[in-house]
C-alpha cells in the first residue's frame, strides 16, 4: 500500500472554502468573546469602546489581513486540483495558529481587564472575519465563470 494513498485530498475550491470557512469562524468567535465581555460590564464606554475596535478591524483588515488572504489564495489557486486537505494553510501558519491560541489563553487568564481584551479580540475578529469575504467571493467567481463559459459540445 503506497503512502499517498491515506493521504486526505480535496479539490483545491474545497480548500479555499475551508480556510474561509476557518478565518470567518475564528473571527466570529473572537468578536462573540468580546460582546460578551462589554456587554457583561457596567462600564459606560461600552458602545465606544466597541467602535474603536471596529475602526481597528478594518485598518487591520487593509493593512494586514487583506494581503494575507490575498497571498493564500494565489497560494492555493495554484496548487495542484486535488491536494491534501490541511494545505488550506501553509505549514508554518499553523505554528503561527498554535501561539496565537497559546497567546489568547494566556491573556485571557491574566487579570487584564476584560473590557481592554475586548478590544483586541473585536480587532483581530473583524479583521479575520473580513479577509474571510475574499475566500468566499474567489469562490463566487470561480463558480460564475464555470456556468457562464459555453460549453464546447452542443446537445442537440
Amino acid at each position: 500500500m503506497r503512502l499517498n494513498s491515506l493521504k486526505p485530498a480535496a479539490p483545491k475550491s474545497w480548500l479555499i472554502g475551508l480556510a474561509g470557512l476557518m478565518w470567518s469562524c475564528v473571527g466570529l468567535m473572537l468578536c462573540r468573546l468580546a460582546y460578551r465581555w462589554l456587554a457583561a460590564t457596567a462600564w459606560q464606554g461600552f458602545t465606544s469602546l466597541e467602535l474603536v475596535g471596529v475602526f481597528m478591524a478594518l485598518v487591520a483588515y487593509y493593512l494586514c489581513f487583506s494581503k494575507i488572504a490575498r497571498k493564500n489564495i494565489t497560494r492555493l489557486s495554484l496548487l495542484k486540483e486535488k491536494t491534501c486537505i490541511f494545505a488550506f494553510q501553509k505549514w508554518k501558519s499553523y505554528l503561527l495558529i498554535g501561539l496565537m491560541v497559546s497567546l489568547g489563553i494566556t491573556l485571557r487568564n491574566l487579570p487584564v481587564p476584560k473590557h481592554y481584551l475586548a478590544l483586541l479580540y473585536t480587532t483581530i475578529g473583524g479583521a479575520l472575519f473580513l479577509a474571510s469575504l475574499q475566500y468566499y467571493t474567489c469562490l463566487w467567481r470561480t463558480a460564475t465563470q464555470k456556468i457562464s463559459t459555453p460549453s464546447s459540445k452542443i446537445i442537440g
